[in-house]
């Protein structure tokens, strides 16, 4: 008998149940840790791997065209403040559209690099992978627990496929033979 189909009215089975559960549970988080230590060690990894010198080079100068930006805004904000203490009309989406230029600059600053380029790069095939064992802890668990997965489904489907086709077959060697009587 599946843990699924351990009747809840006794208590040894519901404890028997819950202890199936917990294991389950338990084998999960481990699973989990284990996956999230994984991605740290890889990110550690991809970053020395895109320390290289040109790309750390270009990197650093990103960033400093990103300061830079910033302090153009800043300088342009305090400006402005001025001009308005000083009786000159300055609205308050003048500030906002200086800054919203300035946040859009300075991102492209950042984000036009190589460096940024190749740490997005493993960091979204970092996620991927760990999305899936993810996944896969999720359905070793569900089916610990006397669930259907998404994998028993497809495994279903096939097999349903299967048995269509060779029916078809038969069907069509059944005709054959009666049309050859």
């Amino acid at each position: 008998m599946s843990d699924a189909e351990i009747p809840m009215s006794e208590p040894d089975h519901w404890n028997e149940f819950m202890d199936a559960m917990n294991e389950s549970f338990a084998q999960a988080l481990e699973q989990n840790v284990e996956a999230q230590s994984q991605f740290v060690e890889s990110w550690v990894e991809s970053l020395e791997r895109a320390t290289e010198e040109e790309q750390v080079k270009e990197g650093v100068e990103g960033y400093a065209k990103a300061y830079e930006t910033w302090m153009s805004a800043a300088q342009e904000s305090f400006e402005r403040s001025g001009d308005a203490m000083a009786g000159e009309d300055v609205s308050p989406e003048e500030f906002r559209d200086i800054w919203l230029s300035a946040a859009n600059e300075a991102f492209k600053d950042v984000t036009a690099t190589s460096a940024f380029a190749a740490a997005t790069g493993q960091s979204v095939e970092q996620a991927l992978d760990l999305q899936q064992q993810a996944d896969e802890a999720a359905e070793e668990t569900l089916h610990t627990l006397g669930f259907a997965t998404r994998g028993d489904v497809l495994e279903v489907g096939e097999r349903l496929l299967e048995v269509e086709r060779r029916q078809h077959a038969i069907e069509k060697k059944l005709d054959q033979l009666l049309e050859d009587r």
